[in-house]
């Protein structure tokens, strides 16, 4: 009796384990097609060296618009059509969640808001939309006005890191609507600690003395030390403001992590693309002299509609420069700071005959997309005049798409005109290398920041 039992036993397992590979074989054959790499790390190399379009289009021309691989350790689809980007983050948003490395969590904060899904994430949002209203917005112009000129004044002269020091407007845009002007912070260290702390956001989460997110975690804790002193500040005075903080801190609901870890999110939201497309203008608009003859022109004719050579900028004035705005939306596409973003399936998800696993990552390619030929054609042409008529729905997605869209779009692009209108009016500038090659940070900028000289205009007419 124990020999047939062990039999049956033996037969069970047999058939369990036919079962499983099967389900297994069936599974694959509805993967999409592609290759994962190496164990572990996949192709992360080739996916974050590379090009961002060589890449996938390599793929794309083997395997076709939607492709398996694996990336950080993940596996992944990779998916670069609009009706798949849709898909992703408007039509079926529920079933993918927003998705990041595990170092840039932990160093912006799990609480922040690009990190939630679901009601949770409408609640904090629907909170931080009231600090981007075009009310707000236009009231911040005067501002954010003068850290620009503040910031550009300073070039005069000198050889300049572009990047670097749009890189520190942008940050100082980003704290002051954040948080306002708090005369206990110094705003030099306040620096120095964010930068320390950002050199993690895409290192190994490996928290021990030596290692670079350790460095980056200690500076995290001082941050949230500096934050913790203008709640408590602010809590003293019982002066409620209505900047990024002080609206969190009206929702009683929300602990002291939550507000630090959205401050700092919205902190970092507002930095590096902005200053990155900003760099990629300069670069476009020296690299278009018949362009940048027509931007001057425009905000000449801004310029001699004031009374003073001090008069400045109006919310008015910013939205009265069509074609700044074209060549803004333009080195929005040809550059696509963004090559693209992270999502996760939360449940099998059916595609267009393939499966998207549960837990597989998910990456609509934005990059791809504004690099179709059949959607704007010669893609690599920096070619303002195509945005005289609005692009097809889907097909243009700088800020994202749906629900996790970017809450600070209008206020990025308002920096840009801002810091166009001074760049062009003011200031004369030679690039130092301008035909150098491209870094990934991990976003796209031209090769070392794009050095440049800078120097004012003595005369309007120059």
């Amino acid at each position: 009796m124990a020999g047939v039992g062990i039999w049956f036993l033996g037969f069970v397992a047999v058939i369990y384990v036919y079962y499983r590979v099967q389900k297994h074989l069936a599974r694959s054959r509805r993967l999409p097609p592609g290759t994962m790499g190496w164990p572990i790390i996949g192709e992360t190399m080739k996916f974050y060296t590379q090009h961002p379009n060589l890449f996938f289009s390599s793929k794309q021309k083997r395997y076709g618009e939607i492709v398996k691989t694996r990336i950080l350790g993940y596996p992944a689809v990779m998916m670069a059509t609009p009706e798949a980007a849709k898909l992703v983050l408007v039509t079926q948003a529920h079933l993918f969640k927003p998705s990041y490395p595990v170092s840039k969590e932990k160093l912006i904060g799990r609480s922040a808001v690009f990190f939630q899904h679901g009601a949770h994430h409408q609640r904090i949002r629907h909170l931080l939309q009231a600090c981007f209203t075009p009310d707000v917005i236009r009231e911040s112009v005067g501002e954010i006005e003068s850290l620009a000129l503040r910031t550009m004044n300073s070039w005069e002269g000198r050889s300049i890191c572009t990047f670097a020091e749009l890189k520190k407007f942008s940050f100082e845009v980003g704290f002051m609507l954040s948080c306002g002007n708090d005369d206990h912070v110094d705003k030099d260290e306040l620096l120095q600690t964010y930068r320390t702390m950002e050199m993690g956001y895409n290192s190994m989460a490996i928290n021990i003395p030596g290692f670079k997110f350790n460095k980056s975690m200690t500076a995290r804790k001082r941050l949230h030390t500096i934050i913790a002193g203008m709640v408590e500040r602010r809590r003293d005075s019982g002066v409620m403001k209505s900047d990024v903080l002080g609206t969190l801190m009206k929702d009683p609901a929300l602990t002291l992590d939550q507000i630090a870890d959205n401050v700092i999110g919205v902190v970092f939201a507002a930095q590096d693309t902005t200053a990155s497309v900003m760099t990629w203008l300069v670069k476009y608009l020296s690299g278009s002299p018949s362009i940048l003859a027509d931007v001057k022109a425009e905000h000449d004719e801004i310029r001699a509609s004031k009374s003073s050579d001090d008069e400045g900028l109006t919310y008015a004035d910013c939205k009265n420069m069509p074609l700044t705005h074209r060549v803004i939306l333009e080195t929005l596409r040809n550059a696509t700071v963004l090559s693209f973003t992270f999502r996760e399936a939360t449940e099998d998800v059916e595609y267009n005959g393939y499966l998207i696993c549960k837990g597989w990552k998910v990456l609509p390619l934005f990059r791809n997309i504004h690099h179709n030929p059949d959607i704007f054609p010669d893609p690599y042409k920096f070619d303002p005049s195509r945005f005289e008529k609005a692009p097809k729905p889907n097909t243009f997605l700088p800020f994202g798409n749906g629900v996790h869209s970017c809450l600070g779009s209008e206020l990025a692009k308002l920096e840009m005109f801002i810091f166009v209108h001074h760049l062009v009016t003011k200031f004369r500038w030679d690039l130092l290398e301008p035909k150098a090659g491209i870094d990934y940070r991990p976003f796209p900028v031209p090769k070392e920041g794009m050095p440049m000289r800078v120097s004012q205009r003595r005369t309007k007419a120059e």
